[in-house]
Protein backbone atom coordinates (compact mmCIF):
# COMPACT_ATOMS: atom_id res chain seq x y z
CA UNK A 1 0.00 0.00 0.00
CA UNK A 2 1.39 3.34 -1.14
CA UNK A 3 2.67 5.53 1.98
CA UNK A 4 0.60 8.92 2.22
CA UNK A 5 2.51 11.96 2.88
CA UNK A 6 0.76 14.36 6.03
CA UNK A 7 1.07 17.38 3.03
CA UNK A 8 -0.29 14.84 0.14
CA UNK A 9 -4.26 15.60 0.21
CA UNK A 10 -5.76 12.26 0.87
CA UNK A 11 -9.20 11.05 -0.93
CA UNK A 12 -12.33 10.47 1.57
CA UNK A 13 -14.56 8.08 0.71
CA UNK A 14 -18.09 9.52 -0.28
CA UNK A 15 -22.06 8.82 -0.70
CA UNK A 16 -24.19 9.89 -3.45
CA UNK A 17 -26.86 11.71 -1.75
CA UNK A 18 -30.14 13.37 -3.86
CA UNK A 19 -31.63 16.31 -2.26
CA UNK A 20 -34.26 18.21 -4.55
CA UNK A 21 -33.03 16.36 -7.31
CA UNK A 22 -29.43 17.35 -6.82
CA UNK A 23 -26.76 14.78 -6.54
CA UNK A 24 -24.08 15.96 -3.87
CA UNK A 25 -21.29 14.21 -2.02
CA UNK A 26 -20.85 13.91 1.66
CA UNK A 27 -17.65 12.47 3.92
CA UNK A 28 -18.43 9.00 5.53
CA UNK A 29 -15.26 8.79 6.66
CA UNK A 30 -12.34 10.68 8.44
CA UNK A 31 -8.57 10.65 7.97
CA UNK A 32 -6.79 11.32 11.73
CA UNK A 33 -3.31 11.72 10.63
CA UNK A 34 -2.06 11.79 14.05
CA UNK A 35 2.00 13.68 15.01
CA UNK A 36 3.82 11.79 11.96
CA UNK A 37 4.24 9.06 9.35
CA UNK A 38 7.27 8.23 10.44
CA UNK A 39 8.12 4.99 11.61
CA UNK A 40 10.57 6.08 14.22
CA UNK A 41 8.06 8.80 16.05
CA UNK A 42 4.77 6.17 15.02
CA UNK A 43 6.87 3.79 17.25
CA UNK A 44 7.96 6.32 19.75
CA UNK A 45 4.19 7.49 19.92
CA UNK A 46 3.18 3.96 20.28
CA UNK A 47 5.28 3.36 23.66
CA UNK A 48 4.37 6.59 25.02
CA UNK A 49 1.31 6.39 25.07
CA UNK A 50 0.91 2.90 26.02
CA UNK A 51 2.79 3.62 29.39
CA UNK A 52 1.23 6.75 30.34
CA UNK A 53 -2.08 5.06 29.51
CA UNK A 54 -1.58 2.05 31.64
CA UNK A 55 -0.35 4.54 34.28
CA UNK A 56 -3.44 6.20 34.56
CA UNK A 57 -5.56 2.92 34.43
CA UNK A 58 -3.08 2.17 37.38
CA UNK A 59 -3.32 4.71 39.30
CA UNK A 60 -7.13 5.67 39.13
CA UNK A 61 -7.86 2.14 39.89
CA UNK A 62 -6.10 1.98 42.94
CA UNK A 63 -7.51 5.24 43.59
CA UNK A 64 -11.15 3.79 43.31
CA UNK A 65 -10.47 0.23 45.18
CA UNK A 66 -9.14 2.46 48.18
CA UNK A 67 -11.68 5.17 47.92
CA UNK A 68 -13.86 2.39 48.51
CA UNK A 69 -12.48 1.53 52.62
CA UNK A 70 -14.90 2.15 55.01
CA UNK A 71 -13.24 4.16 57.06
CA UNK A 72 -13.36 6.81 53.51
CA UNK A 73 -16.98 7.86 53.60
CA UNK A 74 -16.45 11.50 53.60
CA UNK A 75 -17.44 13.48 50.84
CA UNK A 76 -13.99 14.17 49.39
CA UNK A 77 -13.65 10.33 49.19
CA UNK A 78 -16.94 9.88 46.87
CA UNK A 79 -16.21 12.67 44.70
CA UNK A 80 -12.82 11.14 44.17
CA UNK A 81 -14.00 7.96 43.67
CA UNK A 82 -16.32 9.37 40.68
CA UNK A 83 -13.32 11.26 39.63
CA UNK A 84 -10.88 8.36 39.17
CA UNK A 85 -13.96 6.66 36.72
CA UNK A 86 -14.32 9.74 35.30
CA UNK A 87 -10.70 9.54 34.12
CA UNK A 88 -10.57 6.13 33.64
CA UNK A 89 -13.54 6.85 30.76
CA UNK A 90 -11.77 10.07 29.64
CA UNK A 91 -8.34 8.92 28.46
CA UNK A 92 -10.03 5.46 26.76
CA UNK A 93 -11.93 7.67 24.85
CA UNK A 94 -8.93 8.83 22.09
CA UNK A 95 -5.71 7.16 23.52
CA UNK A 96 -6.72 3.17 22.62
CA UNK A 97 -7.67 4.34 18.99
CA UNK A 98 -5.03 6.58 18.67
CA UNK A 99 -2.39 3.71 19.76
CA UNK A 100 -3.99 0.70 17.75
CA UNK A 101 -4.04 3.53 14.70
CA UNK A 102 0.00 3.13 14.61
CA UNK A 103 0.27 -0.09 15.28
CA UNK A 104 -2.13 -1.36 12.12
CA UNK A 105 -1.10 2.16 10.19
CA UNK A 106 -4.83 2.22 10.08
CA UNK A 107 -5.82 5.96 10.13
CA UNK A 108 -9.37 5.88 9.27
CA UNK A 109 -12.47 6.38 11.46
CA UNK A 110 -16.05 6.39 10.05
CA UNK A 111 -17.90 9.16 10.27
CA UNK A 112 -20.63 7.57 13.17
CA UNK A 113 -17.29 6.39 15.27
CA UNK A 114 -15.94 9.93 14.93
CA UNK A 115 -19.32 11.56 16.00
CA UNK A 116 -19.51 9.13 19.36
CA UNK A 117 -15.97 9.94 19.83
CA UNK A 118 -16.87 13.52 19.76
CA UNK A 119 -20.14 13.22 22.24
CA UNK A 120 -18.13 10.64 24.68
CA UNK A 121 -15.32 13.30 24.65
CA UNK A 122 -17.00 16.24 25.08
CA UNK A 123 -19.33 14.90 27.54
CA UNK A 124 -16.43 13.60 29.62
CA UNK A 125 -14.32 16.92 29.88
CA UNK A 126 -17.21 18.74 30.39
CA UNK A 127 -18.30 16.36 33.30
CA UNK A 128 -14.52 16.32 34.81
CA UNK A 129 -14.98 20.17 34.55
CA UNK A 130 -18.03 20.07 36.97
CA UNK A 131 -16.61 17.62 39.29
CA UNK A 132 -13.72 19.16 39.72
CA UNK A 133 -15.82 22.22 40.68
CA UNK A 134 -16.97 20.63 43.11
CA UNK A 135 -14.59 19.51 45.22
CA UNK A 136 -13.06 22.80 45.49
CA UNK A 137 -16.19 23.64 46.56
CA UNK A 138 -16.69 20.59 48.95
CA UNK A 139 -12.69 21.76 49.74
CA UNK A 140 -13.80 25.32 50.50
CA UNK A 141 -16.90 24.45 53.08
CA UNK A 142 -14.35 21.82 54.96
CA UNK A 143 -11.10 24.31 55.62
CA UNK A 144 -13.07 27.16 55.82
CA UNK A 145 -17.08 26.59 56.97
CA UNK A 146 -16.36 23.72 59.19
CA UNK A 147 -18.77 23.95 61.22
CA UNK A 148 -21.46 23.93 57.96
CA UNK A 149 -19.38 21.33 56.06
CA UNK A 150 -21.39 18.43 57.64
CA UNK A 151 -25.13 19.98 57.31
CA UNK A 152 -24.46 21.34 53.84
CA UNK A 153 -22.38 18.42 52.44
CA UNK A 154 -24.54 15.62 53.25
CA UNK A 155 -24.68 12.29 51.51
CA UNK A 156 -27.93 13.90 49.30
CA UNK A 157 -26.51 17.10 48.42
CA UNK A 158 -23.12 14.96 46.89
CA UNK A 159 -25.60 12.59 45.50
CA UNK A 160 -27.12 15.81 43.48
CA UNK A 161 -23.74 17.51 42.68
CA UNK A 162 -22.68 14.46 40.86
CA UNK A 163 -26.05 13.94 39.00
CA UNK A 164 -25.78 17.47 37.64
CA UNK A 165 -21.96 17.20 36.68
CA UNK A 166 -22.95 14.13 34.66
CA UNK A 167 -26.04 15.75 33.41
CA UNK A 168 -24.19 18.93 32.66
CA UNK A 169 -21.56 17.07 30.40
CA UNK A 170 -24.23 15.21 28.80
CA UNK A 171 -26.32 18.29 27.80
CA UNK A 172 -22.69 19.89 26.33
CA UNK A 173 -21.64 16.83 24.14
CA UNK A 174 -25.06 16.76 22.91
CA UNK A 175 -25.07 20.35 22.03
CA UNK A 176 -21.20 20.02 19.74
CA UNK A 177 -22.53 16.34 18.61
CA UNK A 178 -25.86 17.66 16.85
CA UNK A 179 -24.67 21.02 15.53
CA UNK A 180 -21.35 20.19 13.99
CA UNK A 181 -22.42 16.50 12.43
CA UNK A 182 -25.64 18.19 11.11
CA UNK A 183 -23.15 20.64 9.08
CA UNK A 184 -22.30 19.31 5.44
CA UNK A 185 -19.04 17.83 5.29
CA UNK A 186 -18.20 17.49 1.31
CA UNK A 187 -14.53 18.91 1.47
CA UNK A 188 -11.49 17.10 3.17
CA UNK A 189 -11.88 14.80 5.40
CA UNK A 190 -8.04 14.73 7.09
CA UNK A 191 -8.50 15.70 11.12
CA UNK A 192 -4.87 17.07 11.82
CA UNK A 193 -4.48 14.93 14.94
CA UNK A 194 -5.09 11.66 16.70
CA UNK A 195 -8.41 12.04 17.82
CA UNK A 196 -11.58 13.68 16.38
CA UNK A 197 -11.79 16.91 17.79
CA UNK A 198 -14.26 19.53 17.41
CA UNK A 199 -11.77 23.00 16.11
CA UNK A 200 -10.17 20.30 13.60
CA UNK A 201 -13.62 19.12 12.33
CA UNK A 202 -14.69 22.71 11.72
CA UNK A 203 -11.53 23.56 9.46
CA UNK A 204 -13.07 20.97 7.07
CA UNK A 205 -16.25 22.92 6.76
CA UNK A 206 -17.05 26.36 5.10
CA UNK A 207 -16.70 29.00 7.69
CA UNK A 208 -20.39 30.22 5.94
CA UNK A 209 -22.05 26.98 7.77
CA UNK A 210 -20.06 26.70 11.15
CA UNK A 211 -21.70 29.67 12.80
CA UNK A 212 -23.42 27.97 15.06
CA UNK A 213 -21.02 25.93 16.27
CA UNK A 214 -18.86 28.36 17.07
CA UNK A 215 -22.16 30.12 19.38
CA UNK A 216 -21.71 26.86 20.95
CA UNK A 217 -18.16 26.76 21.62
CA UNK A 218 -18.21 30.26 23.10
CA UNK A 219 -21.06 29.26 25.13
CA UNK A 220 -19.44 26.16 26.41
CA UNK A 221 -16.12 27.85 27.02
CA UNK A 222 -17.84 30.68 29.01
CA UNK A 223 -19.45 27.81 31.13
CA UNK A 224 -16.03 26.93 31.85
CA UNK A 225 -14.38 30.45 32.54
CA UNK A 226 -17.70 30.48 35.31
CA UNK A 227 -16.20 27.29 36.45
CA UNK A 228 -12.41 28.08 36.50
CA UNK A 229 -13.32 31.50 38.18
CA UNK A 230 -15.57 29.64 40.80
CA UNK A 231 -12.58 27.29 41.80
CA UNK A 232 -9.98 30.45 41.61
CA UNK A 233 -12.47 32.11 44.12
CA UNK A 234 -12.59 28.87 46.38
CA UNK A 235 -9.02 28.66 46.76
CA UNK A 236 -8.19 31.57 47.37
CA UNK A 237 -10.62 31.49 50.28
CA UNK A 238 -8.85 28.38 51.40
CA UNK A 239 -5.60 29.86 50.76
CA UNK A 240 -6.97 33.22 52.76
CA UNK A 241 -7.68 30.94 55.59
CA UNK A 242 -4.80 28.86 55.57
CA UNK A 243 -2.07 31.80 56.06
CA UNK A 244 -4.07 32.80 59.72
CA UNK A 245 -3.56 28.72 60.34
CA UNK A 246 -0.84 29.29 63.33
CA UNK A 247 1.02 26.42 62.29
CA UNK A 248 3.65 26.26 60.09
CA UNK A 249 3.75 22.63 59.60
CA UNK A 250 0.07 22.69 59.24
CA UNK A 251 0.14 25.59 56.63
CA UNK A 252 2.78 23.84 54.67
CA UNK A 253 0.92 20.79 54.46
CA UNK A 254 -2.33 22.90 53.55
CA UNK A 255 -0.13 24.65 50.41
CA UNK A 256 1.33 21.63 49.23
CA UNK A 257 -1.95 19.93 49.12
CA UNK A 258 -3.69 22.67 47.43
CA UNK A 259 -1.23 24.09 45.03
CA UNK A 260 -0.80 20.99 42.98
CA UNK A 261 -4.59 20.68 42.67
CA UNK A 262 -5.14 24.22 41.26
CA UNK A 263 -2.10 23.70 38.88
CA UNK A 264 -3.36 20.31 37.04
CA UNK A 265 -6.73 22.33 37.00
CA UNK A 266 -5.65 25.62 35.61
CA UNK A 267 -3.76 23.71 33.08
CA UNK A 268 -6.33 21.70 31.79
CA UNK A 269 -9.37 24.09 31.83
CA UNK A 270 -6.57 26.64 29.61
CA UNK A 271 -5.29 24.37 27.43
CA UNK A 272 -8.61 23.20 26.13
CA UNK A 273 -9.95 26.63 26.35
CA UNK A 274 -7.03 27.98 23.83
CA UNK A 275 -7.57 24.93 21.61
CA UNK A 276 -11.57 25.71 21.47
CA UNK A 277 -11.51 29.45 20.98
CA UNK A 278 -8.26 30.32 19.06
CA UNK A 279 -9.20 30.40 14.85
CA UNK A 280 -10.08 27.47 13.14
CA UNK A 281 -6.67 26.51 10.74
CA UNK A 282 -6.76 24.55 8.36
CA UNK A 283 -3.06 23.03 8.58
CA UNK A 284 -0.96 20.91 11.73
CA UNK A 285 0.60 22.84 14.16
CA UNK A 286 2.70 21.52 16.67
CA UNK A 287 0.86 24.06 19.01
CA UNK A 288 -2.44 21.93 18.22
CA UNK A 289 -1.31 18.86 19.33
CA UNK A 290 1.07 20.05 22.09
CA UNK A 291 -2.78 21.55 23.32
CA UNK A 292 -4.52 18.45 22.58
CA UNK A 293 -1.72 15.65 24.82
CA UNK A 294 -2.13 18.24 27.56
CA UNK A 295 -5.99 19.03 28.19
CA UNK A 296 -6.91 14.45 26.60
CA UNK A 297 -3.69 12.59 28.74
CA UNK A 298 -2.00 14.64 31.39
CA UNK A 299 -4.52 15.40 33.84
CA UNK A 300 -6.04 11.75 34.24
CA UNK A 301 -2.26 10.74 34.76
CA UNK A 302 -1.48 13.37 36.94
CA UNK A 303 -4.65 13.18 39.28
CA UNK A 304 -4.17 10.23 40.94
CA UNK A 305 -0.75 11.15 41.70
CA UNK A 306 -2.21 15.02 43.04
CA UNK A 307 -5.65 13.50 44.52
CA UNK A 308 -4.82 10.27 46.21
CA UNK A 309 -1.20 8.65 46.35
CA UNK A 310 0.17 11.82 48.38
CA UNK A 311 -2.86 11.35 50.69
CA UNK A 312 -1.87 10.06 53.55
CA UNK A 313 -5.45 8.18 54.45
CA UNK A 314 -5.41 7.27 50.97
CA UNK A 315 -2.01 5.06 51.67
CA UNK A 316 -2.93 3.74 54.86
CA UNK A 317 -6.13 2.30 53.07
CA UNK A 318 -4.07 0.83 50.22
CA UNK A 319 -1.76 -0.86 52.89
CA UNK A 320 -5.01 -1.93 54.30
CA UNK A 321 -6.54 -3.00 51.11
CA UNK A 322 -3.53 -4.71 50.10
CA UNK A 323 -2.91 -6.72 53.90
CA UNK A 324 -6.36 -8.07 52.87
CA UNK A 325 -5.54 -9.17 49.54
CA UNK A 326 -2.61 -11.00 50.50
CA UNK A 327 -4.55 -12.43 53.56
CA UNK A 328 -7.50 -13.88 51.26
CA UNK A 329 -4.79 -15.70 48.73
CA UNK A 330 -2.97 -17.12 52.25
Amino acid sequence: MAKLSRNQPIPCRRKGITTNGLNRTEVTEFVLMGFSDSLKVQILHTVLFLFVYLAALMGNLLTMLTALDGHLQTPVYFFLRYLSFLDICYISVTVPKSIVNSLTHKTSISFFGCAIQVFFFIDLASTEIAILTVMSHDRYMAICQPLHYEVIMNRGACVRMMVMSWLSGMICGFMHVATTFSLPFCGSNVVHKFFCDIPQLLSLLDSKVIIIEIRVMVFITSLVIVCFVSIAFSYVSIFSTILRIPSKKGRSKTFSTCIPHLLVLTLFMISGSIAYVKPISNSPSVLDLLLSVIYTVIPTTLNPIIYSLRNKDMKVALRRQCGMLHGYFD
